[in-house]
């Protein structure tokens, strides 16, 4: 009897072979986990970062010294709080992603100037620039598993015999 181990989970129960996980479950899940992961820092970054530690005052200021304006830092721990949220519950995650690149992208902008690694004083630019890529690979694979509203499909650029070139 043959079995493939490489895209499949087996469940054995009453020397029945059940398939527990195949490619497409294992991706679902992958991609739901990534989510829940991202939407996770999003809102410990919104409301326990700058809301509770940096407090929003702080962080406007925070704004103001890199040359932003004050009232940017309230923009963007809104759509942290809430963009984290959505992403959590599943809720447009693709658009929600796409919406919160930006803000990763700035993030890696205002630490940029302080080296490559995040351990480094003030926190280099490593960590931002990763969120940033998940944001758009969260963007690119859709919402996963367990979400509540499923985002509107990616419309193929081109397909030649169904495979995108």
């Amino acid at each position: 009897m043959e079995v493939d181990f490489a895209c499949r989970c087996m469940y054995i129960f009453r020397n029945e072979r059940m398939p527990l996980m195949d490619q497409d479950d294992l991706n679902a899940t992958a991609i739901f986990l990534l989510r829940v992961a991202l939407g996770t820092m999003f809102i410990a970054h919104s409301l326990w970062l700058k809301l509770f530690i940096f407090t929003l005052a702080g962080t406007a200021s925070f704004f103001e010294s890199i040359g932003l304006p004050g009232s940017f830092a309230y923009v963007v721990f809104t759509a942290e709080a809430v963009g984290g949220i959505l992403l959590v519950l599943g809720v447009q995650a693709r658009w929600v992603a796409l919406m919160l690149a930006p803000i990763l992208a700035g993030a890696t902008w205002a630490h940029w100037g302080n080296g490559w690694m995040f351990g480094y004083e003030n926190g280099g630019w490593e960590y931002p620039a990763y969120l940033t890529l998940l944001a758009i690979v969260q963007f690119m694979l859709g919402d996963g598993r367990w979400a509540l509203v499923r985002s509107r499909p990616l419309p193929v650029l081109s397909s030649n015999n169904g495979a995108v070139t």
